[in-house]
């Protein structure tokens, strides 16, 4: 893969997922601002394009697991991996979070009332995904999943209430985008999940736990605004053509 300037961040990672660690490393979103350039990532960022360039090349020539190419993963056997995966761990540890949150600002509130606004923002977050994930599980993914077993069964493109594919795309992207926007306000108001010195244990684990979520929640939206979402829109286009 030969890196210049015109690709997308999300393109690159998408093509070899080790280097979102590149990426992560200069504070460039790779999720909800995949559609970036690299040029463009670099200006915003105050990055010099060797620099950029040469970090991603080191990470590229490292050998990759084939079992973990997501980009050769069949769209139906995508999404069911992001449902079984990262939508389970969402509900498991969303409710979790949101216990921990509240108790820390109501015990440490006073001293640190950005814990207050922390509280709030895993709330609407936690909401909002909720909610998200339900839409994804009822609507989008197993409209994907028909575009498989009709491009398998070499049938045509099933029908929809919604017309094309990229109409609930967009509506997914969006959300996350405000997702991560929440999420990018916890970063701040935290100082990247950096608990004080006083902190309790309660503290110190809920503080570690956002951590664990803005890892997780970057894979997720990266595998679906990156992957899972531009396959379903050219297999959708591929029986419409076929038909």
């Amino acid at each position: 893969m030969n890196i210049h300037p015109d690709m997308t961040v999300g393109e690159v990672v998408a093509h070899h997922y080790r280097t979102a660690e590149v990426f992560k490393r200069h504070g460039i979103d790779f999720c909800c601002g995949g559609k970036r350039t690299l040029g463009k990532a670099c200006t915003d960022k105050n990055i010099g394009w060797d620099t950029l360039a040469t970090e991603l090349d080191q990470v590229l020539q490292a050998p990759d697991m084939p079992s973990q190419n997501t980009d050769n993963w069949e769209p139906d056997f995508l999404a069911e991996f992001i449902v079984q995966t990262h939508h389970r761990y969402l509900r498991e540890n969303l409710p979790l979070l949101r216990e921990f949150t509240v108790k820390i600002a109501k015990v440490h509130g006073e001293r640190h009332p950005e814990l207050k606004v922390v509280e709030k923002q895993v709330e609407l977050l936690a909401g909002d995904m909720l909610e998200h994930m339900a839409k994804e599980e009822q609507i989008l993914f197993p409209y994907i999943k028909s575009l498989c077993a009709a491009q398998r069964l070499h049938q045509q493109s099933p029908v929809t209430p919604f017309g094309s594919v990229q109409n609930p795309i967009r509506m997914m992207e969006q959300e996350h985008d405000y997702a991560g926007s929440l999420l990018e306000n916890v970063r701040d108001l935290t100082a990247d999940f950096t608990p004080p010195a006083d902190a309790c244990t309660t503290y110190r684990v809920a503080f570690a736990k956002l951590r664990e979520l803005d890892d997780d929640l970057r894979r997720h939206v990266h595998l679906e605004n990156n992957v899972l979402f531009p396959k379903a829109v050219l297999l959708e286009k591929l029986l419409l053509n076929q038909n």
